[in-house]
């Protein structure tokens, strides 16, 4: 970016704001660098999904339109909300493989900016996504969504994404510290939020001593506010117990994120890990 002299004459904030926004741009032409990449990943989770619901339709039984809409409504959320959380914890993949990790480190610009610039491109390619599959998969299948309460479900969709970016921030230190190994920890992570989510199937049939795990999840609590109110017609001030845990997991997990890669940062710098590709 070209630093001018109207630039400099900027406040801070407003400074901040330009270079939020410039990250959020790259990333978007990393996308379009890699766009055909990217419809080939969109074809894989529209027909992932697709799987999904005509396995509702085969063993739904006698409410199989219910059934159906239940598994959907979690492929759908998955995608985007996994989409968020990879998109944060590969960041630093992403920057090695582009070779311009150092680059981005060096930048004039604080690590939460580009933190929060990724995470506002992750938010809204992670919509355009869902919109994609939900009108590919209406054309498929019969949807139980009369009732369906849409501003509660974007009300809460809103908040999970907030903390899924902080929970994406807190898994991208792993790369930082094992250049060999630390995506497939990041791997992990998104294995055992798909687990003990609830993503295609109700938490209690979990076995006990997994149940626990479920309330450490943001999903969970999105995919039990979202499909209340899709299903169920549920209002948004009736899913309280659904939306305080995760208004304190966007508390937390943002400022928990930024602040362990920051100190990953600074160890990889100081230990020569950074610039290794494995």
């Amino acid at each position: 970016m070209e630093i001018t002299h109207d630039h400099l004459n900027k406040s801070g904030w407003q400074r901040e704001l330009i270079a939020i926004w410039g990250y959020a741009q790259r990333n978007y032409f990393l996308t379009k660098r890699y766009f055909l990449w990217e419809v080939v990943w969109l074809v894989y989770t529209v027909m992932n999904a697709l799987t999904i619901g005509f396995i509702g339709v085969g063993f739904g039984g006698t409410d199989a339109v219910y059934a159906t809409t239940f598994l959907l409504i979690g492929s759908m959320l998955w995608s985007y909300l996994s989409m968020i959380f990879d998109l944060l914890s590969e960041t630093v993949s992403w920057e090695r493989w582009e070779g311009t990790i150092e680059y981005t480190f060096m930048a004039p610009a604080s690590r939460a900016t580009q933190l929060i610039g990724m995470g506002i491109y992750a938010v809204i390619y992670g919509i355009v996504r869902l919109v994609i599959m939900l009108g590919v998969i209406s054309l498929f299948f019969e949807l139980s969504l009369e009732n369906a309460n849409y501003g509660a479900a974007v009300a809460i969709l809103a908040i999970c994404s907030v903390s899924l970016v902080g929970f994406g921030m807190v898994a991208a230190v792993m790369p930082l510290l094992s250049p060999e190994k630390g995506q497939q920890v990041t791997s992990i992570f998104t294995a055992v939020l798909l687990l003990v989510s609830g993503i295609y199937y109700s938490v209690d049939v979990l076995p006990n001593w997994m149940q626990p795990l479920a309330n450490i999840s943001p999903v969970y609590y999105a995919l039990n506010g979202i499909r209340e109110a899709l299903l169920h017609g549920a209002s948004f001030s009736s899913q309280w117990s659904n939306v305080w845990p995760l208004l304190i997991m966007g508390a937390i997990f943002p400022p928990l994120g930024l602040f362990l890669f920051q100190r990953g940062e600074i160890y990889a710098k100081r230990t020569g890990l950074l610039k290794r590709a494995g």
